[in-house]
């Protein structure tokens, strides 16, 4: 059985919160809320609010200003915190962490966060009225994080804030957007941060189609996962035996869609055995409204099923295929011209006086350098108010290796950078990974030649690599017969790169936080003024982790492939209108893809397992990941025998698997915009076309291979359910 510890995590947690909380005990009083603008309005003397502009914001995808009368739709203004209050809110999230400390688990509601770090009531007036003056509705004022949602016309856009709408053309989509950053008065920037969105640019949503080309080793078939093979995989048959499924426990998919069907959930749960063996599961669709609405209709309106339909039916139904007991809800928003559905449903979800659900997970991302100051401002204080009450965060770190900025382009051209809705020290960003079974030549050892009843065929753990599927990547690269991926004579400038569909930048993202905070001085890419969020402490205490400085991603990473070494998940998603197919006949036939869209929710789903026997919320679930992993790289012998590498012989009691073989790399080219080339940012193009991401653009530092302990390819690794649900503190199994 799996050794016991508890007892030392707890302590480990405890003596790095104490070593923090010592140095910053004075903050740690009830902070007084005060107003913050001291001065009478003066139109005449501005300010610039800095890094709220788009990079795509540039004169040559300019069409003009739209018209006056173009009513931009829930925009919302982020207010700034006093100095003491932040640092109180940031001393508070580690105290309630740490098991020693008397606030332990003591979570706030939204009321108890507005009062102690919401804006002082005087400042909310004034700001309201301010907008008001310039022919603003004030429809919302979200007091826990300070977040006043309001709409207006173009003009008054142009009149308060001194920028102006435009029509853009990007890659012949038509946007909007305004074309400078916004200016205010001086007398109110001590309490505004920034106006979020000014824009209609949203977060991408990160569920990958199924690659087109996957590898074969030895005559190897194909091996789609279902619930029943992942369940094998990391180790959660013994949990569900336990009668550990999530039952009691919710879990809200966060979307800017709703799902298609609500039948393609209920089929995929019957087809995989699910609503027989786990009744209670559930499924909802809600559309939260604020309860201080003061207009009809109110600021989420229902999306239908549209575009992003498939990414709802993802998190939906992978959600439960790790938690089958759990109520999954799925809330979502139609976006505005100005707002992201997703979050306009997290806000009001988080900001009411009832308690929320436990249990979120977000499966979309834009990076860091393009969301601008204000929006990840905005980002991390709504995630903070999450973890105040308890609520666990899981964010998908994003599906284009460690560069966040192009999405889903040919090659990286930004550098390095992370996806600003997964790089906060308040979630847990979810990386992937992919099986190397295929690569070794070992199939047949990990997958039974017959299905079982609902179609799994699973025998075991599998070798798990970082899922990579460019042609930069190491392996690829070896397996294909290439000293290199990089050069004339590389994988990458072959032509079976482009026979094998290997140009793009599909891998697990990661990296370090760079642009939190600040502004990129050349479009999309770190730079200028930009910094990265500060490292969270609870990464201090493991090995691997870089003294950057900085917050790293990801966390954790769980298989999240699109078929490249020839495994991909299924899902039932019938939408024919956007690329779904019925959900008849054997899965093999659905909807096929892969991204960490995948590893959000299930992570998400483990965790409803472990609330559930940890009776309580969790709150943020790092500060436990990381004192458990770091545990386990000190036990000597115990972390070589953790290597994901070993497959089926991997020690049974580990709670994390190391991968340690592969990278999630990406080939790159220089940066051409309006016809001329701007630089070469993190690209090592010694010759040839096409370049890999790298630390230096003068030699090969590769952006990032796996290695022992914490790497920026997979974070901690992937997880063995039942030891890390069994080790979790306060866990007590029969």
């Amino acid at each position: 059985m799996p050794r016991k510890r508890t007892s030392v995590v707890a302590s480990m947690v405890t003596l790095a919160v104490l070593c923090f909380s010592l140095l910053t005990l004075l903050a740690q009083s009830q902070a007084q809320t005060r107003p913050l603008v001291t001065q009478a309005v003066d139109e005449n003397n501005l300010v610039t609010l800095r890094g709220n502009t788009r990079p795509e914001a540039v004169p040559g995808n300019d069409l003009g200003r739209v018209a006056d009368d173009l009513q931009m739709e829930h925009m919302y203004l982020q207010l700034k915190r006093s100095p003491e209050q932040q640092q109180a809110a940031e001393n508070l999230v580690n105290r309630l962490h740490d098991q020693k400390a008397s606030e332990y688990h003591h979570w706030l509601d939204a009321d108890q966060i507005a009062e102690r770090f919401g804006p002082a009531e005087e400042d909310i007036r004034l700001v309201n009225h301010w907008l008001e003056s310039h022919g603003f509705r004030v429809n919302v004022v979200y007091r826990p994080n300070g977040v006043i949602d309001f709409s207006g016309p173009a003009s008054s856009i142009r009149e308060a804030f001194h920028t102006e709408i435009h029509h853009l053309s990007l890659n012949g989509q038509p946007h909007i957007a305004n074309m400078s950053d916004p200016q205010i008065p001086a007398a109110l920037a001590p309490v505004i941060q920034g106006v979020v969105s000014m824009h209609d640019f949203r977060p991408h949503p990160l569920v990958r189609p199924r690659a087109q080309y996957t590898f074969s080793s030895g005559g190897s078939t194909s091996y789609p996962l279902v619930p029943g093979d992942l369940a094998t995989i990391y180790n959660m048959n013994p949990l569900y035996r336990e009668r550990i499924s999530g039952e009691g426990q919710t879990i809200v998919v966060v979307e800017d869609s709703n799902v298609y069907a609500t039948d393609d959930w209920n089929t995929f749960r019957e087809t995989f055995g699910l609503a027989r063996r786990f009744p209670h599961g559930s499924f909802q669709q809600v559309h939260p409204q604020p309860s201080n609405n003061p207009n009809n209709g109110g600021p989420c309106a229902d999306p239908g099923a549209n575009g992003d339909d498939g990414e709802a039916a993802v998190d939906a139904e992978w959600a439960s295929a790790t938690a089958p007991g759990a109520a999954i809800v799925l809330a979502s928003c139609a976006d505005t011209n100005a707002n992201f559905g997703g979050f306009i449903a997290m806000q009001n979800m988080l900001t009411e006086h009832g308690r929320p659900p436990g249990i979120f997970s977000i499966s979309y991302g834009s990076a860091e350098p393009q969301n601008g100051e204000s929006w990840n401002a905005y980002i991390n204080e709504l995630y903070q108010i999450a973890v105040l009450q308890g609520v666990s965060v899981f964010v998908a770190a994003g599906d284009w290796a460690a560069d966040t900025s192009d999405g889903w382009a040919t090659a990286a051209v930004s550098g390095i950078n992370v996806n600003g809705l997964a790089s906060t020290p308040n979630n847990v960003a979810m990386g992937g990974t992919d099986f190397a079974d295929t690569y070794f030549n070992q199939n047949a050892t990990y997958w039974s030649a017959t299905n079982g009843r609902y179609f799994n065929s699973a025998l075991s753990y599998i070798p798990e690599i970082p899922w990579n599927q460019s042609c930069a990547g190491q392996l690829v690269t070896s397996y294909l017969g290439y000293a290199t991926p990089y050069g004339t004579t590389g994988l990458c400038n072959s032509p079976l790169a482009t026979q094998y569909n290997l140009y793009h930048t599909t891998a697990g993202g990661g990296g370090p936080s760079s642009c939190a905070f600040g502004a990129p001085s050349i479009y999309g890419v770190v730079g200028g003024t930009c910094q990265g969020y500060p490292k969270p402490f609870y990464q201090k205490l493991v090995l691997g982790n870089p003294k950057d400085g900085v917050r790293d991603l990801p966390d954790v990473s769980l298989f999240a492939s699109g078929g490249f070494w020839n495994h991909w998940y299924v899902f039932c998603y019938s939408d024919a209108t956007y690329g779904g197919v019925p959900c008849v006949g054997p899965p093999m036939d659905w909807a096929a893809s892969g991204g960490t869209s995948f590893s959000a929710p299930i992570m998400a789903g483990i965790q409803a397992m472990i609330n559930q026997v940890a009776r309580g919320y969790q709150g943020n679930p790092s500060f436990v990941y990381y004192a458990l992993a770091a545990q386990e790289h000190d036990s000597g012998d115990d972390a070589a025998s953790c290597n994901a590498t070993l497959g089926n012989q991997v020690n049974p009691h580990c709670i994390f698997h190391d991968v340690t073989l592969g990278d999630n790399d990406a080939d790159c080219l220089p940066m051409v915009v309006g016809g001329q080339t701007i630089g070469t940012f993190n690209c090592y193009i010694p010759s040839g076309t096409y370049g890999v991401l790298s630390l230096s653009n003068s030699s090969y530092e590769p952006a990032y291979p796996a290695t022992p302990a914490w790497d920026f390819a997979t974070g901690l690794g992937s997880v063995n359910a039942y030891n890390l649900v069994r080790s979790w503190p306060g866990v007590r199994f029969r």
